[in-house]
């Protein structure tokens, strides 16, 4: 989509969407939020009239439809017989979890969203993994404490999220793969503390967006690619210390909040699923390998047909660096 006045009236329309989600106080203005979300993020997805962009759309509309009817069906049965039928109550707030996983791409309702990432470019990737995910989750967070299902979500989502992203060779797959497992460990901060799950996402729309930048100013979509494009030292650099810590390999930035979802876990006695979680979180930090092992740890010869990366953007990089190494450090010495 072209840079004019109408992409950023539904990037404004999509903020207000989500406030008016987060803000509401009962569920039909929940409701009525997330429908301005869904009308507003469908023109971002519309780059082209390509045949790929009208598979995403359509893709994104019945997917974010199906989540829409369930949660309003929910609502009007929950106004209609909670009254007369209580033990009705976990069945709806099944259903309601349901549906707001279905539209956020928890597991397991995840497999329409590896499929939607690649039909789509790195701008809306990065929309539809950070800043779609903010009002389903705080629905989510109202709900989290009412049912045990949070558990077998938390433990379905680390999985899947670490099993699917081994095979790929899209990166905007892997990306996909990688925050479907970190949604499991926010999903899990929900379970023990309502204000956990903001760090921790924030932290993650910190790591996933400068991530993307990269790629996007590098034209990558392929593990392939990485092999033809050839990053000047200080970039490689940086692509090793936001993969890692994207991966929640200490002491980058990505660790802390995993961390911190460790300590309050071991404190509930938890283990089986801590276990999981991170058995699942060293097979993500593999496949994260196999992005950094082509371009910073084998031996490529510089040929006059690579494509040579000269990035300017020097300042923006010494920033990731303080970002991932100093503020863990000091949040770090700031708990003691």
């Amino acid at each position: 989509m072209k840079k004019n006045s109408t992409k950023y009236l539904f990037i404004m329309i999509l903020v207000i969407s989500t406030l008016l989600t987060i803000s509401s106080s009962n569920w039909l203005g929940m409701w009525m939020g997330l429908e301005m979300n869904l009308l507003s993020f469908i023109p971002l997805i519309s780059k082209t009239k390509s045949l790929r962009s009208s598979e995403a759309n359509m893709l994104y509309f019945l997917i974010q439809s199906m989540g829409s009817v369930l949660f309003l069906m929910t609502i009007l049965l929950n106004m209609l017989v909670m009254d007369k039928f209580k033990f009705m109550g976990n069945i709806m707030t099944f259903i309601t979890m349901s549906s707001i996983l279905l539209k956020m791409g928890a597991a397991p309702f995840h497999m329409w969203m590896p499929e939607l990432v690649e039909k789509i470019e790195w701008f809306s990737v990065g929309m539809l993994l950070t800043w779609q995910k903010i009002a389903p989750m705080s629905i989510l967070s109202f709900l989290s404490e009412k049912t045990q299902f949070i558990l077998f979500i938390v433990a379905t989502s680390t999985i899947f999220g670490a099993i699917g992203g081994l095979n790929q060779t899209s990166l905007r797959k892997i990306l996909a793969f990688s925050s479907i497992g970190h949604t499991g460990w926010i999903i899990a901060c929900m379970k023990f503390d309502n204000e956990m799950w903001i760090f921790y996402l924030t932290v993650y729309i910190i790591m996933l967006w400068m991530m993307i930048l990269m790629f996007n100013y590098n034209s990558m979509f392929y593990l392939n690619q990485l092999m033809i494009v050839s990053p000047q030292p200080t970039e490689k650099i940086m692509y090793m210390i936001m993969l890692l810590s994207l991966g929640g390999l200490p002491p980058f930035l990505g660790f802390l909040p995993k961390w911190i979802v460790i300590q309050s876990m071991m404190m509930k006695s938890l283990y089986f699923i801590m276990t999981i979680m991170l058995l699942s979180a060293l097979i993500t930090l593999f496949y994260y390998l196999r992005i950094i092992m082509p371009m910073f740890l084998m031996y490529n010869s510089t040929s006059k047909w690579m494509i040579s990366s000269k990035s300017p953007l020097y300042k923006t990089q010494f920033t990731i660096l303080l970002i991932n190494l100093i503020l863990p450090l000091i949040t770090i010495l700031n708990m003691f």
